[in-house]
């Protein structure tokens, strides 16, 4: 398969008619390019790829707010995700 790069407008304009394949190949440049920004911005759309996304940015960091920042934005797996580190005990023991 070719590698293409997608002209980032170009994407954008199918996202904006509802093409779901290219809302997540915009949130995985914008992951690729660091712009949690961009990443913010796509789950407030309703992205969910972006959602994925900074939530594994979250979960490495150990950020909760975030994490919760990110449930509140819709993505439940955000939620799954904070419920499991508040319930992982301060020494990393699994009870």
């Amino acid at each position: 398969m070719a590698d293409r790069n997608f002209d980032r407008e170009t994407l954008r304009e199918l996202a904006d008619e509802g093409n779901e394949t290219a809302w997540d190949r915009l949130a995985d440049l914008a992951d690729a390019d660091g712009d949690l920004e961009e990443l913010s911005g796509l789950l407030d759309e309703g992205c969910m790829r972006a959602g994925f996304l900074l939530t594994r940015r979250a979960v490495a960091a150990g950020d909760l707010r975030e994490l919760q920042r990110i449930s509140d934005a819709g993505y439940d797996g955000a939620g799954d995700e904070l419920e499991r580190l508040l319930k992982t005990p301060a020494d990393g023991r699994r009870d």
